[in-house]
């Protein structure tokens, strides 16, 4: 009897210390801005109204100094390290596209899904690629699966890579139908709120989403639909949106960075931010969801608008060298064509046509390297699987090392001289993919739930940003990460 009444005791204490529950916003929202210099927070500082980026440098905790931790700066490798906390090199995605066993895969291209909502090919895609879990199939794992994870984007991988494998839905947009799609992966038919938008919006759809305002709108809008569609954010249970504007990378390409047409998009940017956190306001509640800002990567700047401001620039064509790479060691080993391809600042050895030439690869290798170093607008040409050979600082070296996956990265990955950008001279946008500061320096701005406002210029780096939102959410970072929480 006596042991009956201390158990009962026990369980009688534990029991408020069991009603409690961890402590977490009820929303998250991750909004990724493309192609997002860190200066552009301030470009066009005295033309923001109070609401959108001023509301989120005031009343939010800006990093002034957080960098892409590896190389290269492209968007497909940004979007799944933001979510995953890692790098190229651990989550798989080691860019837009690359070459694995002599065949190009997209980094969410998956041929065994149908499109729905569409019969286009952009429908066939999935996370499949990728090689980790994310932020949202962590927030799933921690609330049994009863966290809502939805993720929208023009771009398949803006909205796939950062939604992860467990998502309850993303969705991207088909300019062929035009409107808003999915795949099978996730669905069989697209939810109402989104048949329903696309219907509505059928004349805004149509507009070019690429290079004017209308990307930037209609992928906010959708993003306000679904926090009403899916109730994000209407319990305790917290939920996830991510969000992602592609439009500003389409027009720096275009138009380059310091263009009217770019200023207009970010223009539009801060007036669609203002209505996004007004509707957080009203349907979730001050307090209750937690923002970040950042970017996938910047840009730099294009070389004719520096040079004729008399600044250091150049561009290094990487499609332009292959030929001419493929000629040189033609003459060499007497074998045409023996890179298979470039891509993301890699380029690819045809090792089938090697072995079948018995060459030797080693002094294939060595030889193209040579001939890339002999390039004046190429700073190093690096064999990634001998970088340990190569003299150069040791942050880019590492960089490098946290971008190369052995399976789907090229085997020589180039860097052209510092500032120069991988195009044509004759181009008028911007580009990126370099570690130069354009390229690798990116916003970081938390607000909201348990964010006290200021400024941080620590340096930090793009891993740490996923690692800090599971910190505050008192969850398990994902399995590849490799960031440190920043409070």
């Amino acid at each position: 009897m006596k042991k009956l009444l201390l158990t009962l005791a026990a369980m009688i204490a534990v029991l408020p210390m069991m009603a409690e529950r961890v402590e977490r916003p009820r929303l998250v929202v991750g909004i990724i801005v493309d192609q997002m210099r860190w200066d552009f927070l301030y470009t066009n500082y005295e033309r923001y109204g109070n609401g959108g980026f001023l509301r989120l440098l005031n009343d939010g905790l800006s990093y002034g100094n957080c960098m892409v931790d590896f190389l290269p700066t492209i968007t497909a490798c940004g979007h799944a390290s933001l979510y995953t906390g890692t790098t190229p090199a651990i989550h798989g995605i080691a860019g837009n596209s690359w070459w694995e066993n002599g065949e190009r895969f997209s980094a969410c291209g998956d041929d065994s899904v149908e499109g729905v909502g569409t019969t286009n090919k952009v429908g066939k895609k999935s996370p499949r690629n990728m090689q980790v879990t994310t932020l949202g199939d962590e927030m799933k794992l921690a609330t049994d699966f009863r966290s809502k994870v939805i993720a929208i984007g023009l771009k398949d991988r803006a909205a796939i890579l950062p939604g992860g494998h467990a998502a309850n839905g993303a969705f991207w947009f088909d300019g062929e139908l035009p409107g808003y799609i999915t795949s099978s992966y996730y669905m069989k038919d697209l939810p109402k709120w989104v048949k329903d938008y696309n219907k509505k919006h059928k004349k805004d759809l149509a507009k070019d989403h690429w290079n004017t305002i209308m990307g930037v709108r209609t992928t906010m809008e959708l993003a306000r639909e679904a926090v009403d569609g899916e109730k994000l954010g209407n319990d305790n249970v917290p939920d996830l949106l991510a969000i992602s504007l592609s439009t500003t990378d389409a027009v720096q390409h275009n138009f380059g960075t310091r263009s009217t047409r770019t200023d207009s998009i970010y223009l539009e940017i801060d007036r669609q931010l203002e209505q996004l956190l007004k509707h957080l306001d009203s349907r979730v509640g001050k307090g209750n969801y937690l923002v970040f800002l950042t970017s996938d990567h910047g840009g730099t700047h294009n070389y004719k608008y520096m040079t004729s401001n008399k600044l250091p620039s150049g561009a290094w064509s990487p499609w332009g060298d292959k030929p001419k790479l493929d000629a040189y060691l033609q003459g060499v080993f007497g074998v045409d064509k023996l890179i298979l391809a470039e891509a993301e600042y890699y380029f690819y050895l045809d090792n089938a046509k090697i072995a079948q030439n018995k060459l030797d690869r080693e002094a294939v290798k060595a030889e193209a390297v040579k001939w890339l170093m002999s390039q004046p607008d190429v700073q190093w040409a690096v064999d990634v699987e001998h970088i340990d050979r190569v003299t150069m600082p040791a942050e880019i070296k590492e960089r490098i090392v946290k971008g190369y996956h052995p399976q789907r990265s090229g085997e020589i990955y180039v860097l052209p001289v510092t500032g120069y950008f991988a195009g044509d001279r004759t181009a008028k946008g911007s580009n990126h993919g370099s570690w130069n500061q354009g390229d690798s320096h990116i916003p970081l701005i938390f607000m909201g739930w348990h964010i006290k406002p200021g400024e941080n210029n620590t340096r930090c780096n793009m891993s740490d940003i996923v690692p800090t939102v599971c910190s505050m959410l008192h969850i398990q970072s994902p399995d590849g990460s490799l960031g440190n929480p920043l409070f």
